[in-house]
């Protein structure tokens, strides 16, 4: 982003919600100074107020990360910049609901989460901000050079092309983006519901900021966790543990997570609950 974006500028602002922010920052310093334009309270899981952001209008473009799947944590509003390029980090939640493009500057996706496979990666580029790359830029990472060759300026992971493909058009057939917003939207009210009403399990994001695709939550007694995993996997209900740095647990639902993988682990943990609480 920073070597297509920058344009004659020495500063961008990034807003820092989570791990992902994290390391977008980190890359970033490497071509120019970062400002923080805003930051989750240390310690909390939510996002900074619309009204709290701190945006420097000469910065070059303003990037953050609408959703951060390791905390669980979501925007629920879009950053007004003014006259700045939005950048948006959209690899975790594109695809799950309608989004106005014209609202940004730069989206950015990879495609493993509601796409296709590893290893594709989508972009979506204003067209005055095509061009004008910072001098020493890689061919492979000029927008330019990609926009002018089609996206086929090197031989293309043409499987994964080809799966996406396949994911458009199962898109389409489920009602399209409108139609899978609503689906995403049931799926997760019923599992916040579902911890919502229980003693036993607690979800520490911000009611405002939680997000549609990543669920954590943690277990009254951390003792019972690796009891509830073995259990679950054994119902069928794989690969529940939390990131390392949160703990706890979490439950991944993209788009290809059916209504009934969703109902099934609320069943579980409602049983678990009743054998363990």
């Amino acid at each position: 982003v920073p070597l297509n974006l920058l344009r004659g500028k020495g500063t961008a602002d990034y807003i820092n919600t989570g791990s992902w922010s994290k390391k977008a920052i980190s890359e970033a310093k490497r071509f120019c100074e970062v400002g923080i334009a805003g930051a989750s309270p240390e310690g909390a899981f939510s996002v900074p107020a619309r009204d709290a952001l701190d945006l420097n209008p000469d910065a070059a473009y303003v990037h953050y990360t609408p959703n951060e799947t390791i905390q669980g944590i979501e925007f629920p509003y879009i950053p007004e910049t003014g006259g700045v390029p939005l950048v948006g980090d959209f690899s975790s939640t594109i695809l799950s609901r309608p989004v106005d493009v014209s609202r940004y500057g730069v989206i950015y996706a990879g495609a493993q989460k509601n796409i296709g496979p590893a290893g594709l990666t989508v972009c979506i580029v204003r067209e005055d901000l095509i061009g004008e790359t910072l001098q020493g830029t890689p061919a492979m990472f000029d927008y330019k050079i990609h926009a002018d060759a089609d996206s086929m300026y090197n031989t293309p992971p043409t499987y994964g092309w080809y799966l996406a493909g396949l994911v458009f058009q199962w898109l389409k057939r489920k009602g399209g983006l409108e139609a899978m917003a609503q689906i995403n939207e049931r799926k997760a009210g019923k599992l916040y519901a579902a911890i919502d009403g229980s003693d036993f399990y607690n979800n520490p994001v911000d009611p405002q900021c939680r997000s549609w695709m990543n669920v954590p939550f943690t277990l009254a007694d951390a003792e019972l966790d690796a009891t509830f995993l073995t259990e679950a996997a054994q119902a069928g209900l794989k690969t529940l543990k939390g990131h390392r740095s949160v703990g706890g647990m979490r439950a991944s639902i993209y788009n290809a997570m059916p209504e009934e993988g969703v109902q099934a682990l609320i069943d579980f943990m409602a049983d678990f609950e009743k054998r363990h609480g």
